[in-house]
């Protein structure tokens, strides 16, 4: 099978340079900078199985008709990514793996919605410049139809096969309601992002917990009055959301600190922040966004989501981050 990895930042190098180690036949396409990294050092990958490099081809664009396409740029670049190239997706599995829940919609514009296949990564990785990526920790891949029913059919369980290789995967009957669930799970990314910290470094501060708590406490309500159904993810079941917005903030906050700091051993850098790093757009629009987006539509409202996600954008036009202090006097104003 001819596998292209379509985003070469920590998710998808990490998935090509497993799927490499397996000999599978998977190539990458990425920006100028990681084409030109990984052409003349190949691809360097340490972290939780250990150190390894390998050589893999790289591309600027998806130049041929490959059988498997997984989707690991970022939701604001499918477009970019896939546009012109919808003749070699006719007959191509597709395999989002962005956060948020909108990617799937974009890519049938261009894909047909059955070769679409939605995912969910609980593995964490982070993206240290071209051509180099650390694996933070361990977690399954999980995978799941959007469009067209619930139950596995034999293109899915054949699929499954190819990505077990490199990550061990389930395969769920109601992804849309993990998607959901994880947009939680990657909601607090933002502050770390505005803060410019690792995840360990900036939860450890109990006031920047709280502030997590309440961001949870305001999307629950919202997806809660919207009638969406939450599914449990592996490791982070629906009761971890319901018990932790339901305690007392400084209770809930000093077991959500707790969870934060054992992530992993090496310092673990949010997505939002990777790409700010980067010099990029973050996606924080298809994660706390999401809240007020849903918010809107039934007439609710999110304020603090919304200003979260503001702040971030501010971060991203002015270069700088913001100081606990200016964080928590930029919101004190929306707690309850």
């Amino acid at each position: 099978m001819k596998i292209a990895v379509i985003g070469a930042g920590a998710i998808g190098n990490l998935v090509a340079g497993y799927l490499k180690l397996k000999d599978e036949d998977v190539s990458l396409v990425g920006t100028p900078d990681s084409l030109n990294a990984i052409q003349e050092r190949g691809l360097k990958v340490s972290g939780a199985r250990g150190d390894f490099h390998v050589k893999i081809d790289i591309s600027e664009r998806l130049l041929e008709k490959p059988d498997l396409v997984i989707l690991a740029c970022k939701t604001q670049d499918i477009d970019a990514a896939l546009k012109g190239r919808g003749d070699f997706l006719k007959e191509t599995s597709v395999v989002t793996v962005q956060n948020g829940v909108q990617a799937d919609s974009i890519v049938a514009k261009y894909a047909p919605q059955e070769n679409i296949v939605s995912s969910i990564v609980m593995f964490g990785a982070t993206y240290l410049e071209p051509g180099k990526v650390v694996h933070n920790f361990e977690g399954p891949w999980i995978i799941g139809r959007i469009f067209d029913g619930a139950r596995p059919d034999e293109k899915l369980i054949s699929l499954s096969l190819i990505l077990d290789k490199a990550f061990p995967v389930i395969i769920s009957e109601d992804i849309k309601g993990m998607k959901y669930l994880k947009i939680f799970v990657n909601a607090n990314n933002c502050l770390a992002a505005i803060l410019g910290k690792s995840m360990q470094e900036a939860f450890a501060d109990l006031d920047i917990s709280r502030l997590s708590i309440a961001i949870w406490k305001e999307g629950f309500e919202v997806i809660t009055k919207a009638g969406i159904n939450l599914v449990s993810l592996p490791g982070f079941p629906v009761e971890n959301l319901t018990k932790l917005t339901a305690m007392p903030a400084e209770e809930a906050a000093k077991i959500f600190s707790g969870i934060m700091a054992k992530l992993s051993k090496e310092p673990l850098y949010g997505s939002i922040l990777q790409s700010i790093k980067r010099g990029r757009p973050s996606e924080v629009d298809y994660i706390n966004g999401e809240f007020f987006r849903i918010a809107e539509v039934h007439r609710l409202s999110a304020p603090l989501n919304k200003k979260l996600a503001g702040m971030v954008h501010e971060v991203e036009r002015s270069k700088r981050f913001f100081s606990k202090d200016e964080l928590l006097a930029s919101t004190k104003y929306l707690l309850n």
